[in-house]
């Protein structure tokens, strides 16, 4: 059914469908905000996005895309998205009645809000563009294994030109074109206008400039066959050069006033040309209209020649020039992005549409003759094989790889771990496929990419090797390998990670990717990393160098609130480990977590709903420190590294200290423990691994008791149960101190919080825990402070 070429009867089913569309699209926005009941607040809906892509989508989703190929929808695009999907069977009309409501279809696209076979989550402008290169890049990285066997698709987003503005596109646009990018297709909606007005005039070339300089084929698609065929009758040359002369506004303001204003203003300015009068006159002012609106991305037959015609594999862009509101009578108003069509307007629209009332929701009300559409329908080859959302099995983990070093760093154990599982060889080493932003030797990656490549679809070999120059570093490029080298550029890390972390659904093969980053730049890319866990992707990030432990670099190579993100990321499992037992059996554990997908329920242990699965951040150091004697065969030990703490110093009747810690803060605690017992007796020493985990059980067993299950107790309430209620709590980590200060709230303990609240200063470790109140003198001295006010007398203290 694909290829540059279209029957009579393909046309005819295909403008069928464009209306259908069109009028679905428009409808349910229409319903959400002026029939259905409604809230406090504006529904919203943009039916202007909508109606100026409904022919590409028609185009696309009905006629040139295969199974293999997938689709980032704009989002602004989302009601047309789900009029297609309703036209096929796979959305329901409950759902469209509750466009944007409570459970009701998406506002933009979702892969785990919406039931309709969402390739990419949109919704984050940008983002969704850009994820489609890095899909690509790692559908041509399981297809160079000897496990990759499905044939390649398109990955394929469809944009909006305001889109264009942000900034992580280009920084993707560098990446692809050092990996080769192919099979990629963006198709860009340039309507010319963005919520705030028109686009500048020449944008078009700027695009054009942009991408040809990248090796993208550039294809402008920018009349319609009604407007080619008029260029050839006596007049038309001239009527193309005012056409190309014409300013974006102007056109805008002309379709929406319509016939007549486009024959008044052609008249005036080229109406004394030869032939242009007569065609003009030849044409009745809808007529004039209809031409004058036949632009290229609203041409189906243009469309289609322009998509099929295109033979090779290299990234395509395409620039389809169409009108914002087109078919609808908020055509061309620069205010039309978030406005709406009144009931008036839309009465009108819909007798235009051909709908008649009661009918609205009928799948093809809008099309005199369904019949042979639902013909059309059963053979559209984009759907031909039903859902193509595929599973992939689990891959087994072999144990946790343990180290014996005495003295070490967390990050460099993450190393060390890695390094034993690429020597293993097993199938949880194969599907391992590590990234970094030009950070792959200092986040201590080296050994893993010296064992297993770097990865690239031919070979390039390692010049300096071949050269006998001395280096510690194996750079040899190939299909084999599995390191993806990226810029640096954090956006582009999370964006691959959310593509790899879908693997097993898009592809339907199983990756367990691992991106190292600075800790502190994990904020740059929050916006990627947060539309990853949207998505449900599932990865491993690793932030190091963790807190102000990089203490001669500054504040700008210092992270404090990287903790905060961790704990409020929804579906990622925040880990900061002290020690590297620790460490072996978070990754463990996590390489399981990220593979399961489970029921959502709750665990009665710890009230945490880990079956779900969901990816994992571990927070980790460059500091040295000296290991405890090995407790790794000890199951309860391991449990609670997993379930986020474990008393490292149990409490005792006579405790009145609970110091509690999370990262490497852990020797100046530990040393602060020990000095506070020779004055204060037993002081117990609680080690938390995850104050994400702990956090979210606890917030979830309070939940639960009040909705009636009394019994329910997280995993944090049972630990500081056995500290007395008259005991004090003081909370120690290398980050923001609220990481840990609601730990005096689960049993009522008497708090104080210390950590870093301002940005670093240069100096040592040593220089900047003292400054910053984290060191072991520090602590003792918030110690002191609580023990001294317990003996006061309780007027004393209230006063």
């Amino acid at each position: 059914m694909t290829g540059s070429a279209l029957t009579p009867q393909q046309l005819a089913s295909l403008r069928d469908l464009e209306r259908q569309v069109l009028w679905h699209a428009c409808w349910m926005v229409h319903n959400a905000n002026h029939l259905r009941e409604k809230g406090e607040v504006k529904v919203g809906g943009h039916q202007a996005s909508s109606a100026s892509i409904a022919s590409i989508m028609t185009a696309l989703y009905f006629h040139i895309l295969r199974p293999e190929d997938r689709v980032a929808v704009k989002p602004h695009a989302s009601p047309v998205y789900h009029a297609v999907q309703y036209l096929m069977g796979n959305q329901t009309r409950d759902k469209l009645e509750n466009f944007r409501g409570f459970g009701g279809a998406q506002s933009y696209p979702s892969r785990t809000k919406d039931i309709d076979d969402v390739d990419f989550s949109t919704g984050s402008v940008g983002l969704g563009v850009a994820i489609t290169a890095f899909a690509s890049l790692v559908q041509d990285y399981i297809g160079s294994k000897r496990w990759g066997s499905r044939p390649a698709g398109r990955m394929i987003a469809l944009v909006g030109d305001a889109e264009l503005d942000e900034g992580n596109i280009y920084e993707c646009l560098q990446e692809g074109w050092k990996h080769d990018l192919r099979n990629t297709w963006w198709v860009i909606d340039y309507n010319r206008q963005s919520l705030d007005g028109v686009v500048r005039e020449g944008l078009w070339q700027r695009i054009e400039g942009i991408f040809s300089a990248f090796g993208w084929d550039v294809k402008v698609l920018k009349h319609g066959v009604l407007q080619e065929a008029a260029f050839c009758e006596p007049g038309g040359e001239t009527l193309r050069n005012w056409i190309e002369r014409c300013p974006n506004q102007l056109y805008s303001a002309l379709t929406f006033q319509g016939g007549a204003a486009w024959r008044k203003r052609l008249s005036d300015e080229i109406g004394s040309e030869a032939g242009v009068t007569e065609l003009l006159s030849g044409r009745t002012d809808d007529q004039l209209s209809d031409l004058m609106c036949n632009l290229g991305g609203h041409c189906l037959e243009t469309l289609v020649r322009t998509f099929g015609d295109i033979d090779h594999d290299r990234p395509t862009v395409f620039l389809a020039y169409t009108i914002k509101g087109w078919g609808t009578p908020l055509a061309g108003h620069k205010d039309n992005h978030a406005g709406l069509m009144t009931k008036a307007q839309m009465a009108a629209f819909q007798e235009r549409i051909g709908v008649k009332p009661g009918a609205e929701w009928e799948p093809f009300g809008a099309v005199t003759s369904p019949g042979p559409l639902r013909g059309f329908l059963k053979a559209v080859p984009f759907f031909a094989k039903g859902t193509r959302r595929f599973t992939a099995p689990a891959v087994l983990t072999s144990g946790p790889a343990f180290l014996d070093d005495r003295e070490l760093s967390t990050q460099a154990g993450f190393g060390k771990i890695l390094d034993a599982l690429a020597q293993r060889g097993d199938a949880l080493a194969e599907r391992i496929v590590t990234m970094a932003p030009d950070v792959t030797v200092s986040t201590n990656l080296g050994p893993w990419v010296n064992r297993r490549g770097l990865f690239a679809r031919e070979r390039v070999a390692d010049t300096f090797r071949d050269e006998r120059v001395p280096s510690a570093q194996k750079w040899e490029f190939g299909p084999s390998g599995q390191h993806i080298e990226l810029g640096i550029a954090e956006m582009n890390l999370f964006l691959l990670l959310g593509a790899a972390g879908l693997s097993h659904s898009l592809f339907g093969e199983r990756l367990l990717p691992i991106g190292t980053v600075y800790d502190p730049f994990v904020a740059r890319g929050l916006d990627a990393l947060n539309y990853a866990c949207y998505q449900d992707a599932r990865f491993m990030v690793v932030g190091t160098p963790s807190g102000i432990t990089l203490a001669p670099e500054g504040g700008a190579h210092q992270s404090i609130g990287s903790q905060l993100i961790g704990m409020s990321q929804d579906g990622l499992a925040s880990f900061e480990p002290a020690y590297l037992d620790e460490l072996s059996i978070i990754m463990d554990w996590a390489f399981d977590y990220m593979q399961l997908s489970g029921e959502a329920k709750h665990d009665p242990r710890t009230w945490l709903r880990d079956e779900t699965g969901g990816s994992v951040y571990l927070r980790l150091t460059t500091r040295p420190l000296e290991q405890i004697a090995t407790r790794r065969g000890d199951a309860s030990f391991r449990q609670g590294v997993i379930d986020g703490a474990y008393w490292l110093r149990p409490p005792s009747v006579r405790t009145r200290i609970v110091l509690a810690y999370q990262g490497c803060i852990a020797p100046e605690v530990l040393l602060a423990a020990g000095r506070l017992a020779e004055t204060h007796g037993d002081v117990a020493v609680m080690a938390v691994t995850s104050a994400d985990r702990l956090n979210a059980g606890w917030t979830a067993a309070q939940r639960a008791r009040r909705h009636g299950a009394i019994h329910a107790r997280s995993h944090i309430e049972t630990l500081l149960s056995a500290a007395s209620r008259t005991a004090s709590l003081i909370t120690v980590t290398d980050g923001h101190p609220a990481t840990l200060g609601w730990l005096g709230s689960v049993e009522g303990h008497r708090t104080i919080s210390l950590g870093v609240e301002h940005f670093g200063q240069t100096g040592t470790v040593a220089d900047l825990y003292a400054h910053y109140g984290i060191d072991t003198e520090s602590i003792i001295e918030a110690a002191e402070s609580v023990v001294r006010t317990d003996a006061m007398p309780a007027a004393v203290r209230v006063a």
